[in-house]
């Protein structure tokens, strides 16, 4: 309320004045920074907000012929058919575990190495580290999912170290239970570096006369990162957190359409290449509507819970 106050004693309101007056005086004062706003305000209406409409046909047994209008509606009955469906256990058992361990494993890799390169030193050694890990995010996830087929396959160089550990040789992407493990640290080799960008420019607002002030009172390089660098980069580390957690429901189908096949079936098919499969394959439009939708809801979900626990538990959130 004070700060309000304060804005309409800024641009000369009186409280009294509606909102709408308010709005008109605010529009007439900052006329640019509301024009330069349009072109996102347009690209938010045209290609975010306006395709929701289309998630209509979840509800209706859509056939293009008809169209969205003229397709008749249906109820729950897409949805009641996943919930019933064979796959359904299935899928969110393989979309949860993914994730899952992708929250354990692989959120925290940047934080790790962000900490140990402010840590380093030798300025020149710690660029030629950070160049060298941020240089597969820049490669194509195709070009990246073609380096895996070939790392792991009968004749690759991870069988190769495999066999000299006393190990067999396999086609790793056609073992079921190897899946997961290949996806998840293919994924940490991918987006190490450029995940540690944003904590070591947390890092870097974290006030020098802290440490030195540590040191006079005895602190070593251990108790420096627990009481200082990690306090200093928390709030960065859970709201993105809370960011993860609300697409725990989602996992990159690309990646997963690239590197699965009918023989890992049962632990690589997630939510989002079953809607792959069922909508652009097999023309069932509604139902992979459908599918999509109940798992856009439970993303929804997730982070509205992360973000009140965090706002509970830290004080911080991202609303």
């Amino acid at each position: 309320m004070e700060r309000q106050k304060m804005q309409n004693a800024k641009y000369g309101v009186s409280e009294k004045s509606s909102y709408r007056s308010m709005l008109a005086r605010d529009f007439r004062k900052n006329r640019l920074i509301y024009l330069m706003a349009l072109p996102v305000l347009a690209y938010y209406i045209i290609f975010q907000y306006g395709p929701m409409y289309g998630l209509t046909i979840a509800f209706k047994n859509f056939t293009p012929a008809k169209g969205i209008l003229g397709s008749p509606w249906v109820g729950f009955q897409w949805f009641q058919e996943f919930f019933n469906s064979y796959y359904f256990e299935r899928l969110l058992k393989n979309t949860l575990l993914i994730n899952l361990f992708s929250l354990l494993f692989s959120f925290p890799a940047p934080i790790i190495l962000a900490l140990l390169l402010n840590e380093l030193r030798k300025e020149k050694f710690k660029r030629t580290v950070q160049t060298i890990t941020y240089m597969p995010h820049f490669i194509s996830l195709v070009v990246i999912c073609g380096m895996i087929h070939d790392f792991t396959a009968r004749d690759g160089i991870i069988n190769d170290l495999v066999v000299l550990l006393g190990g067999k040789r396999s086609t790793m992407l056609l073992e079921p239970q190897l899946f997961k493990s290949i996806y998840i640290i293919s994924g940490i080799w991918q987006g190490i570096g450029w995940g540690s960008i944003i904590y070591l420019a947390a890092l870097s607002g974290i006030d020098p006369e802290l440490y030195q002030a540590s040191v006079i009172d005895g602190a070593n390089r251990w108790n420096q990162i627990w009481h200082i660098t990690l306090p200093g980069i928390l709030p960065t580390i859970v709201i993105l957190l809370i960011m993860r957690i609300g697409s725990m429901m989602s996992v990159g189908h690309e990646k997963i359409i690239l590197l699965y096949n009918p023989s890992t079936y049962e632990t690589a098919d997630v939510i989002s290449s079953f809607v792959y499969r069922k909508g652009l394959l097999e023309a069932n439009y509604s139902y992979s509507a459908a599918v999509g939708l109940f798992n856009s809801i439970i993303n929804l979900i997730l982070v509205i819970a992360a973000n009140w626990f965090s706002r509970k538990a830290t004080e911080t959130s991202l609303w």
